[in-house]
């Protein structure tokens, strides 16, 4: 007889089906609950630039391109306008204090300096005319007071005489009267005459000092009027290495026309022009670094220049110590001007990541070096080759400094 089996409710087929719905739903839970959900972005190594965050000195400084200038320029510029009548000195020459470099003609002006002459010597003859007639009326007037003086002498005893002899009755009252009279006349014309050259000699002496004052003006007026004619000739106001335009004989210049310039060699400055945005940072005694034929040199701002124009205001630096041979006027410097002190500060490397991200966040690499997360951070100043990291990195980090245009809005980068 046939048995009847019963049939088995675990098999081995349900037990297997059971066991993969059971997989799949933990599997389904670990996605959800476990595993890493966040966009990601396979990248290439070598398409990227990994810096590593450090400590070091931090020195701020801006970039800046300056002009080689010989540390002192005189300028030449016409003090009398005209035409050109010699040129002695060509440019590029070397000149010395004093050395005659062109000469201007100018006749209105040379026939004007011969009236103005003329007429302050006849000034100057005039005023010694006057100087001449106070000296005689002086003189005539001492003169007539010893006139005066003789005649007392002589009458004054014979007053004296006629008078005790006019007492004794001995000589005649008319002739007594007489010489009296004449005494007493010449007593009275002596205070007069003297109260007269008192007062005019007072006068006298104040005016021959206007007198001395204005001949010394005429004297040096008339020294000035000559040295007009100098002023057509242009000379070196120092030694040093002419520059003028193209001049040619004849040719018209105009009063205050720049001519040229007289530059002192082996002696140089840079003028440097910054944008008006570091004035409030920019003071005398700053120092920059140049580079100059593979050596590095260093300047420190002497002159800050008032005016800003276009947006820009100019220093003057000179160099501070050694300055490097074979630069010429003219010639481009670059330099870094430092504003402020040095400090021990945690640096990340400057790189294109910044315009993506604002300094906001970057891509930080992983130990194994296969990944890099997005990680917030905060940076603080700048220079051209580092940042300043204020927080969300600390030394040894190694972060995606280069562009991030193409990464999207992915939050992993997978690093092939």
């Amino acid at each position: 007889m046939d048995k009847q089996l019963k049939k088995k409710k675990w098999t081995v087929k349900r037990i297997s089906t059971f066991g993969g719905i059971t997989l799949l739903v933990f599997f389904i839970a670990y996605q959800f609950l476990f595993a890493d959900r966040r966009s990601k972005l396979k990248v290439e190594k070598e398409k990227i630039t990994i810096s590593t965050v450090q400590r070091g000195v931090f020195q701020e400084f801006i970039p800046q391109t300056g002009t080689v200038e010989p540390s002192r320029t005189v300028y030449l510029d016409a003090i009398e306008g005209g035409n050109i009548k010699r040129i002695v000195k060509e440019s590029g020459a070397m000149v010395k204090e004093g050395d005659l470099i062109l000469e201007i003609t100018n006749l209105s002006r040379e026939l004007s300096v011969l009236q103005q002459e003329a007429q302050l010597v006849e000034s100057i003859n005039r005023s010694r005319d006057t100087r001449l007639g106070l000296t005689r009326n002086d003189l005539e007037q001492r003169n007539s007071l010893a006139q005066i003086d003789n005649q007392l002498a002589i009458l004054g005893p014979q007053y004296l005489r006629q008078k005790s002899l006019f007492e004794k009755k001995l000589i005649s009252q008319q002739e007594f009267e007489k010489t009296e009279a004449d005494y007493k006349y010449n007593l009275q014309r002596r205070a007069i005459t003297y109260e007269v050259y008192k007062k005019d000699s007072l006068n006298r002496i104040s005016q021959l000092k206007d007198i001395d004052v204005s001949e010394s003006r005429m004297r040096q007026n008339l020294e000035g009027v000559g040295k007009i004619l100098e002023n057509l000739k242009l000379k070196a106001p120092i030694a040093g290495q002419l520059s003028r335009p193209q001049l040619e004989v004849g040719q018209a210049v105009t009063q205050g026309q720049r001519l040229g310039q007289v530059d002192i060699l082996g002696s140089y400055k840079v003028r440097v022009p910054i944008d008006e945005l570091y004035l409030p940072r920019i003071s005398t005694g700053l120092h920059a670094t140049t580079s100059f034929a593979g050596k590095d040199y260093s300047l420190i701002i002497t002159y800050i220049y008032p005016t800003i124009t276009n947006g820009r205001f100019e220093v003057d630096m000179n160099f501070d110590g050694e300055t490097p041979d074979g630069i010429r006027r003219g010639q481009s410097l670059r330099l870094r001007i430092e504003l402020g002190q040095s400090s021990e500060e945690l640096l990340l490397p400057v790189g294109g990541f910044y315009k993506d991200t604002g300094g906001n966040w970057v891509f930080v690499v992983e130990e194994g070096g296969g990944r890099a997360i997005r990680r917030d951070i905060k940076l603080g100043r700048k220079n051209t080759e580092n940042f300043e990291v204020l927080e969300g990195l600390k030394p040894g980090d190694r972060v995606i400094t280069s562009s991030y245009e193409n990464f999207g809005n992915n939050e992993v980068l997978i690093l092939d």
